[in-house]
């Protein structure tokens, strides 16, 4: 059984003592001299209730990204849920794009659902069925748009939703940028919701600062800084710049899912659940010839290939960084690297959102890699913009013609 201390406070001339008792309190009333008491006891009184904790068992997914379809995924996704739940979960947390996998193919366009989609239906019933509340990220379609969206459905049918605000370069030919965060009251606490690349943004976990006290986040990064350009001959094309800038560059992108992520949470003051992916990322380069031109700055020895750049393929491993960590920074439990499976862990949340801690450190990613990121973010808009009215439009002509 806790222990706290008792209270005292004075009002009317009398001083009230609170002896409190897990089940009970108890009043013990005396007279009282002077008011400057009644401040110090109401200062006790807020630090008290600041101080009221509660634990909350999450689970995350690590899920292979390799695409497939998507009642095969969600097939696969129930049986880990199922898994998490025997282990006591009550929120679940699954990847990036959990329900297609993660691949840069026009599919993205036709493979976007509404909110009375397949996937949604699928997180309402189950979330409803294992009692659990349910966090995923998939490609959601709103009239004629498409958002990178984290949905979290509680076991009552409730939905909250965030669109991924900052596409990473080659996404940005899929989807829109979303603009706004999220927050989620639950009845497991507040919580607050970031996708992927959205993590090394430090301006939006400021957004959240004393307003959440959790944090979880849905991601499927590839190893960017280590892609292999397949040649349509099968020959592999690797940067092979091993100077001191790139190695210093590849160092700071290895943190930024593990250390620089818990770093920003920590700063918050709440715990954090990451869900990443595993597998081999492949797939072919949207805007190929821009794409590769760009990438030809970076690796001059590239430009020697460009009358296959419209045949390339990239491939590169993921960074397996799922895991659950408490509000000091410190992981409670992981999902071994290199392999599909989940984590489950008891966490520790205030009973109201915490006041942020000191000054917000930086996130220490190069600022040419943002810089990178915007210039592929203003050439790919067009093609997101062209693609989709292409294929939207394509889409209604079947429907009315009974296709």
């Amino acid at each position: 059984m806790c222990s706290v201390p008792s209270l005292h406070f004075a009002a009317c001339g009398f001083k009230f003592f609170l002896l409190p008792n897990i089940v009970h309190a108890r009043l013990v009333v005396e007279p009282v001299e002077t008011h400057t008491q009644v401040t110090e006891a109401v200062s006790r009184l807020h630090k008290m209730r600041n101080n009221v904790s509660k634990s909350v068992k999450i689970a995350v997914v690590q899920m292979n990204a390799s695409p497939s379809p998507v009642k095969e995924r969600l097939t696969r996704a129930e049986n880990f849920i199922a898994q998490c739940v025997q282990n006591g979960a009550q929120l679940v947390v699954l990847p990036e794009v959990f329900n297609t996998g993660y691949e840069y193919s026009d599919k993205n366009y036709l493979q976007a659902e509404t909110l009375d989609g397949v996937t949604v239906n699928w997180m309402k019933k189950t979330a409803s069925h294992y009692h659990v509340h349910l966090a995923g990220s998939f490609l959601r379609r709103e009239q004629d748009n498409i958002f990178n969206t984290m949905l979290l459905v509680s076991p009552n049918g409730q939905q909250w939703r965030y669109d991924k605000n900052y596409p990473w370069i080659w996404e940005r030919a899929y989807f829109q940028k979303g603009t706004n965060i999220t927050i989620a009251d639950t009845e497991l606490g507040k919580i607050g919701f970031l996708i992927c690349w959205d993590v090394a943004h430090p301006k939006l976990w400021q957004k959240y600062s004393s307003k959440v006290e959790l944090m979880i986040v849905s991601s499927c990064p590839p190893k960017a800084l280590d892609l292999a350009l397949v040649l349509p001959n099968g020959e592999r094309v690797v940067n092979k710049n091993t100077g001191s800038h790139v190695q210093h560059v590849k160092r700071t992108s290895e943190k930024t899912f593990g250390e620089y992520l818990r770093r920003q949470a920590s700063y918050l003051g709440v715990p954090v659940a990451h869900a990443t992916s595993t597998g081999t990322f492949t797939s072919l380069i949207p805007k190929p010839r821009s794409s590769l031109a760009i990438l030809s700055l970076l690796y001059p020895p590239l430009w020697k290939y460009k009358s296959q750049f419209d045949h390339v393929r990239m491939e590169a491993d993921y960074y397996n960084e799922t895991y659950i960590a408490e509000n000091s920074g410190a992981v409670l439990q992981c999902v071994q690297p290199n392999t599909e499976g989940f984590a489950v862990s008891d966490v520790t949340l205030s009973d109201s959102p915490p006041k942020s801690k000191g000054k917000q450190p930086p996130f220490g990613i190069p600022k040419f890699i943002y810089q990178f990121d915007t210039m592929a973010n203003i050439i790919l808009a067009s093609e997101y913009k062209k693609k989709k009215q292409r294929y939207f439009s394509e889409q209604a002509s079947l429907l009315r013609n009974g296709g």
